[in-house]
C-alpha cells in the first residue's frame, strides 16, 4: 500500500525514568546511523546547503544507502521509538506513522519544536523566531506569522499582486533561457530571490542582494549550531536592512501586512526575526521548484494536465493550479528539503514499550519515511493523485512541510508562488531535462537529485 495508517500511541505520562524496555541501538548500529544516516545530512548543511558536499553526496549515493540502513534498523528494532545512545544527548528514532503523528501534534508540550539543536543553529539569525520560542511569546509570534502569511488560505489576500510579481520575473528568465536554449541553478535562483524579496519586502528590495547574502552568511554559521559564537554585528546588519524595507510598507507586499498587524513596541513579535525565518524557509523553495520542473519535463502526462489547468480561464483572480501544486508537493516528498524533523520532550513520555525521559530529542527521518519502498508503492515514482484526492493529508508518513503545531505556516504561499513560477515557465514553452542530472520516468526516481547541477533546455512550443 502507498499509504500507512497506525493507531496513535497512548497519552504521555510524567514522573517516570527512562527504561531499558524500549529498544536501544547497539554501539555498532549507532555508529552506522551517525556515520551513514545522519552524517551526510549534517555535512551537506542543515541550515544552509553546501553545494560541493551535496554534489559529492549525490555521486556517493548516500541518500539511497541511508534509506536501506533505516529499513534494516527498523527490521531489527521495530517502529520505535528506538533509543539512540548518543553520549550526553538522549535521542530516539520515530519510524512509524502513529509515532510521527504523536510527536508532531502533541505540542508544544510535551514535544517542543524548539529543540536544543535548533536553538543553537537559529540563534545566529532569528534569536526570537517562532521555532526557538516557548510559551506565550511563541503563541504571539505564531499568531503574527499566520496573520501575515494568510496561513490556511490557498490564495493569499495579496495573491493577485504576488502572482504578477512571480510571472513578471519568471517570464524574463524564461525568455532569456529560450534565446540561450537552456538555464540552470544560477539563473533560476537569482530570479527566485528577486521574486521573494519583492513579495516579502516590496519592489524596493528586488536587487538587495546584500541583504540575503548577509542572511546566507548567518545561516552558514548556523550549520555549526553551538560550536561557533553568535555574530551579533552580522545579525544587526541583517535586521537593520529588514527594518529599512519594512518602513516603506509597499502596497501588496508582506511588509504592508506587517504594518497592519504588528502589535508594535512592547510585544514579543520582533518582525525582523520572523522575516529572517521566512527568508530562510523560502531558500529551499528554489530547489523544490526546479526539481518539480525536472519532474514535469520527464512526465508528459502530468505536464499536459498542468498546461491545461494553467491555460484555463480564471476570471476570479489568479488560478490555484492544483496539478502544479501537487507536483511541487511531490518534489518535496521525493527530495525533502528538511530531511530530519526534530522535537524535544519537555516531560517523561509513555510509549507502548516503555518511557522516554524528558529532554530526549525525537528524530523523524523524513528522507526515509517518504522513500521507504517496503511500505510505499509510490516511494520512487511521481504520484500527484495522492495530493489531489486528499489521501496524502491522512498519511503521517508524509510530512513535506512538517505537521501539527509546527507545520510550516507559509506552506500555501510557497506552493502558490512555486506553481505560478512553473506555469509561467511552461507557458508556450517546452522544457527538457539535460545532463548531467537525468532520470527515466519509467524507472525508479533517484533518491538524490542535486538541484545545483540541474539544467533545463527551454524552447518555444509549437502552436
Amino acid at each position: 500500500m502507498s499509504r500507512s495508517h497506525h493507531a496513535t500511541s497512548p497519552a504521555p505520562a510524567t514522573g517516570r525514568t527512562a527504561t531499558a524496555s524500549l529498544p536501544v541501538l547497539s554501539p555498532a548500529d549507532t555508529a552506522r546511523l551517525l556515520g551513514s544516516g545522519l552524517g551526510p545530512i549534517v555535512a551537506q548543511g542543515v541550515i544552509a546547503r553546501r553545494p560541493l558536499v551535496v554534489a559529492a553526496a549525490g555521486k556517493a549515493g548516500t541518500d539511497d544507502r541511508s534509506v536501506r540502513l533505516l529499513q534494516e534498523l527498523r527490521d531489527r528494532y521495530g517502529d520505535g521509538p528506538v533509543r539512540v545512545p548518543v553520549p550526553g544527548r538522549p535521542a530516539a528514532l520515530v519510524l512509524d506513522a502513529g509515532g510521527v503523528r504523536r510527536v508532531l501534534t502533541e505540542g508544544p508540550e510535551p514535544f517542543a519544536p524548539a529543540s536544543w539543536e535548533k536553538r543553537g543553529a537559529l540563534r545566529q539569525f532569528q534569536p526570537h523566531g517562532v521555532l526557538v520560542s516557548h510559551g506565550e511569546a511563541r503563541a504571539e509570534r505564531r499568531r503574527f506569522t499566520e496573520a501575515v502569511l494568510d496561513t490556511g488560505s490557498p490564495l493569499h489576500a495579496e495573491a493577485s499582486h504576488i502572482a504578477e510579481v512571480a510571472r513578471a520575473e519568471t517570464a524574463a528568465l524564461r525568455d532569456d533561457a529560450a534565446r540561450r536554449g537552456a538555464f540552470g541553478w544560477d539563473g533560476f535562483v537569482t530570479t527566485w530571490w528577486r521574486i521573494v524579496r519583492r513579495i516579502v519586502l516590496g519592489d524596493g528590495a528586488r536587487d538587495d542582494h546584500a541583504l540575503t547574502d548577509t542572511l546566507t552568511r548567518l545561516r552558514r554559521r548556523g550549520n555549526w549550531s553551538f560550536l561557533v559564537p553568535r555574530r551579533d554585528d552580522l545579525h544587526e546588519r541583517f535586521a537593520s536592512g529588514v527594518r529599512d524595507h519594512l518602513e516603506r510598507a509597499e502596497p501588496g507586499s508582506l511588509a504592508a501586512r506587517i504594518a497592519q498587524v504588528d502589535p508594535g513596541p512592547g510585544s514579543a513579535v520582533t518582525p525582523e526575526d520572523q522575516i529572517g525565518h521566512w527568508l530562510f524557509a523560502w531558500d529551499p523553495g528554489a530547489a523544490v521548484t526546479l526539481r518539480a520542473l525536472a519532474l514535469l519535463a520527464t512526465h508528459p502526462e502530468v505536464r499536459g494536465r498542468a498546461r491545461a489547468e494553467a491555460a484555463a480561464p480564471s476570471p476570479g483572480g489568479p488560478p490555484e493550479l492544483p496539478v502544479l501544486r501537487a507536483t511541487v508537493l511531490e518534489s518535496t516528498r521525493l527530495w525533502p528539503t528538511t530531511p530530519l524533523l526534530l522535537r524535544e520532550s519537555t516531560a517523561d513520555t509513555s510509549w507502548p514499550g516503555g518511557t522516554l525521559a524528558a529532554g530526549t530529542s525525537l528524530l523523524v527521518p523524513t528522507w526515509y519515511l517518504h522513500r521507504d519502498d517496503r511500505r510505499r508503492a509510490d516511494a520512487d515514482r511521481l504520484d500527484v493523485e495522492q495530493w489531489l484526492d486528499g489521501g496524502a493529508a491522512d498519511d503521517w508518513m508524509l510530512t513535506p512541510f512538517s505537521g501539527g503545531i509546527g507545520a510550516c505556516p507559509g506552506r500555501e504561499l510557497v506552493l502558490f508562488v512555486a506553481s505560478t513560477v512553473l506555469a509561467t515557465l511552461l507557458d508556450g514553452h517546452h522544457a527538457v531535462l539535460l545532463p548531467p542530472e537525468s532520470f527515466d520516468a519509467s524507472r525508479p526516481l533517484p533518491r538524490g537529485l542535486n538541484p545545483y547541477a540541474l539544467r533545463l533546455g527551454l524552447s518555444r512550443a509549437a502552436r
